[in-house]
């Protein structure tokens, strides 16, 4: 008995710390990651995301997402070099570090190698001219040789119908007429011990997680025989396949749903999203954000990563349609870092899309205290007291009052308090900063919300 209570309270643990705010380090360079530590640390950050940890070309974003190499970390945002100094930095005050991981294909790079040799006489004879300082940046293998090969990848095939599962995971992913595509890599034996060292390389460094990139354009097969119970151990796993809904979206029930059946991974909460956008559309609910869960429009708690932005969202034409009004996405903050329930992201790049919306963003005063809202009622259950069309309020715990109000007017509403846990006599003050405090005194208490606004009470 005293043993099934250990594992309770242990397990209640976990994932009380799971859900601890992820910052996505989008494009960063790893010094700078280094360099900002302290401030991370600060605006109570327990995570970081950041760039994909190989060899690859290039000074776009989306070179970071075309491997060379697994083998050796280097590319404009940093080395092996910064990357364990990074790792160590963040390590040291208590911030775990996941890497960004690209297992569905390597560089297309046709031009350079025809023959699918990877990573190709042009790299290898860079390494061979520097070898103290390759060796240096070195995680695996023998990089005198290639390490992957016509025989690693499938089809020269572009993807022509993304209904299609099968075209979709084993095809390649082309920009249009005439591009070669991303050469798909198969899970033949080599293939896949070659993604296991380099995932325990990662792993041996210092990092505690792993977002799959491109998870949609892979089979499980795939994805469990190279994420194997030993390299999973003690590591938070998801994957990134975008959806525009939740049950009954063709997308969520062709791919996410399969991939959730097949993996024990987590994912980013694309139908938890979708969920949010209606919500605060025009003749959209709030009411639609009470518990979405329950009609298959969000992920299970324990494995969804939630958000309000992504990096795809802004950086690719075909997703640009996804990005919230920025009024509303900051009271969709206020909604995803108040509730109980997945694992939150804040996303922050270096206005790679031009929009110069997210730049600093991770520092924002509003954000941060969000974070410290989150972070002090973390573990606390929740309960909706009021919702309608224009407004959403509830609880977590006994700790803490979420208010968020989308529309052009102020909302007031009475809540019975009779039963409620909140303390009464004892202030609530808003944490975003406003001076507003809520102190309940009797059985009823009247909540108002100021116009598309968000408060965020804690005793």
């Amino acid at each position: 008995m005293k043993r099934s209570l250990a594992l309770g309270l242990a397990l209640l643990a976990a994932a009380s710390a799971q859900a601890d705010v992820i910052l996505h380090a989008f494009n960063w360079r790893y010094s700078d990651v280094t360099a900002r530590a302290n401030a991370i640390r600060d605006a109570g950050y327990r995570i970081v995301l950041v760039a994909p940890a190989h060899k690859s070309a290039g000074t776009e974003w989306w070179s970071r997402y075309q491997p060379q190499d697994y083998r050796t970390i280097h590319h404009s945002l940093g080395d092996r070099s910064s990357f364990v100094a990074m790792v160590n930095a963040l390590t040291q005050r208590n911030i775990r570090v996941y890497a960004d991981v690209v297992l569905n294909h390597m560089a297309n790079e046709a031009w350079k190698r025809p023959d699918l040799n990877y990573p190709g006489a042009e790299v290898l004879a860079t390494y061979a001219g520097n070898t103290p300082y390759w060796s240096a940046q070195r995680l695996f293998g023998n990089l005198t040789q290639n390490f992957l090969g016509a025989g690693d990848f499938g089809a020269a095939s572009c993807i022509g119908n993304y209904s299609d599962v099968w075209q979709v995971q084993n095809w390649r992913l082309c920009g249009g007429p005439g591009d070669a595509g991303l050469p798909d890599l198969v899970a033949n034996s080599w293939v896949v011990s070659q993604q296991q060292q380099y995932l325990q390389a990662l792993k041996n460094l210092g990092i505690k997680g792993f977002r799959i990139d491109a998870a949609k354009h892979m089979p499980n097969g795939h994805m469990n025989a190279v994420l194997t119970p030993a390299i999973k151990s003690g590591m938070h796993v998801f994957g990134e396949i975008i959806t525009s809904g939740g049950v009954g979206n063709a997308e969520h029930d062709l791919f996410l749903a399969p991939y959730l059946a097949g993996t024990d991974h987590g994912a980013y909460d694309f139908p938890l999203f979708a969920q949010i956008r209606s919500a605060f559309s025009v003749g959209g609910s709030m009411s639609q954000l009470v518990d979405p869960g329950a009609y298959g429009q969000a992920l299970p708690a324990a494995r969804a990563v939630t958000f309000t932005i992504t990096h795809d969202i802004p950086n690719n034409s075909g997703f640009r349609w996804q990005i919230m009004d920025p009024t509303d996405e900051t009271l969709a903050y206020a909604y995803v870092l108040g509730r109980n329930g997945g694992v939150p992201m804040v996303y922050s790049d270096n206005n790679e899309s031009g929009d110069n919306r997210w730049v600093n963003a991770w520092n924002r005063a509003d954000l941060r205290a969000m974070i410290r809202f989150h972070n002090t009622v973390q573990g606390s259950d929740m309960q909706v007291l009021s919702h309608g069309q224009c407004h959403l309020l509830f609880r977590r715990g006994s700790q803490g009052i979420v208010g968020i109000n989308k529309c052009g007017s102020s909302v007031s509403v009475n809540v019975n308090m009779s039963n409620s846990v909140l303390w009464w006599n004892v202030n609530y003050t808003d944490t975003l900063g406003s001076g507003n405090v809520v102190r309940i005194t009797g059985a009823n208490h009247a909540f108002t919300l100021p116009a598309r606004g968000a408060r965020m009470w804690l005793r």
